[in-house]
């Protein structure tokens, strides 16, 4: 053995650690373009069971495309001008209520009644209040403050640029995916090619309908939550029936987070009328009930057969790892690895 040998092996691997730390510094200043291109590929996905269908009864493709895609715009289009100057105003009239609710109720009176759900030796309302009365009156934390508001502001601008990006990478995603796929076998041997295929297909078409049936979910709760809420002279019906729409696409845990925030809102703006918000939970309790007895199994029996452990640790580290992206894509994740383990790791034992 040459003496250069174990220098030359320590230098390798210098270079090797090197390398892989700058991969990962890449990977993490591309995790936001990584996140849109996921999401993208994540509704395409969904939107190409409609595609097909479409294509089934004998509309080219490139005209289904541009037919499902209106459609799409078309929904978001319509819930902006539709739903979100509803949901503005009321959530005006939310704000406002809550400060009339704040400037009836004086001072003294307003600490009296926190203090007396907390023992003072354990903490004191008043001096706590002092505190934050100081805290706002140091010009610093003023502009602190203010840079917070202009940090929001900023966030909102880039939650519109973000969606306008996913939906121009959708339409390409949803254009070419037929074409991804054909590259994509072609890489494969040619002896396994044809099984390859069918188990990428079975994927596309279990991920398409769980989207699909996600949303559905998601819709018949926001719908239903709107009308309810309505008939029981809930307060700002449409914007808790939006809240109820956006929990119910976050699988698992987002109804009943959705629920919760709704009867617990109601509970503070109607503190007056208990039989509103006692209505309004027993409402939520019956329908989650349904919506995971009922609804879910037969949306998405035909989408992916995942055990209900697998579920629950799917989306907590789906969750964990992307946020609230992870959490969808978790679910049909853990349906593709069960699907592969079944269709090839199963078989190959069984052969040997």
């Amino acid at each position: 053995m040459k003496i250069h040998n174990p220098f030359r092996l320590g230098l390798l691997a210098g270079l090797g650690v090197l390398v892989a730390l700058l991969i990962g510094g890449a990977v993490d200043q591309l995790s936001t373009i990584l996140t849109y291109v996921g999401a993208a590929i994540f509704i395409a996905l969904g939107l190409d069971p409609v595609v097909s269908w479409l294509e089934n009864r004998r509309v080219p493709r490139p005209a289904a495309i541009v037919i499902v895609f209106a459609a799409v715009l078309g929904a978001v289009v319509g819930v902006v001008f539709a739903i979100v100057p509803v949901i503005i105003s009321q959530a005006t009239v939310l704000i406002t209520n809550l400060v009339t609710y704040l400037q009836s109720v004086t001072t003294q009176e307003f600490v009296d009644n926190l203090q007396a759900l907390v023992p003072q030796n354990v903490f004191d309302v008043q001096q706590g209040l002092d505190s934050v009365l100081d805290f706002l009156a140091n010009p610093d934390n003023v502009l602190t403050i203010g840079g917070g508001v202009l940090a929001v502001g900023v966030a909102i601008g880039n939650g519109v640029f973000a969606t306008i990006v996913v939906l121009i990478l959708t339409l390409y995603f949803t254009s070419s995916l037929a074409v991804f796929k054909r590259g994509l076998y072609q890489l494969v041997p040619a002896s396994q090619r044809v099984r390859f295929a069918d188990i990428a297909e079975q994927i596309s078409t279990s991920v398409g309908r769980y989207v699909i049936g996600q949303f559905t979910l998601a819709a018949i709760n926001g719908i239903l939550s709107f009308v309810f809420l309505s008939v029981i002279g809930a307060q700002q019906p449409a914007v808790f029936a939006f809240i109820a729409f956006l929990g119910s696409i976050i699988p698992l845990v987002g109804t009943i987070s959705g629920s919760a925030v709704i009867v617990l809102a109601q509970v503070i703006l109607l503190p007056g009328s208990p039989s509103t918000w006692v209505t309004a939970a027993i409402w939520y309790l019956v329908y989650m009930q349904v919506e995971a007895y009922l609804l879910s199994p037969r949306i998405m029996r035909r989408a992916v057969r995942v055990p209900g452990v697998i579920v629950v640790i799917a989306a907590l580290v789906g969750g964990t790892l992307l946020g609230v992206l992870g959490a969808l894509i978790a679910i049909p994740v853990a349906a593709s690895v069960l699907l592969i383990i079944r269709e090839v790791v199963v078989p190959r034992q069984n052969a040997r």
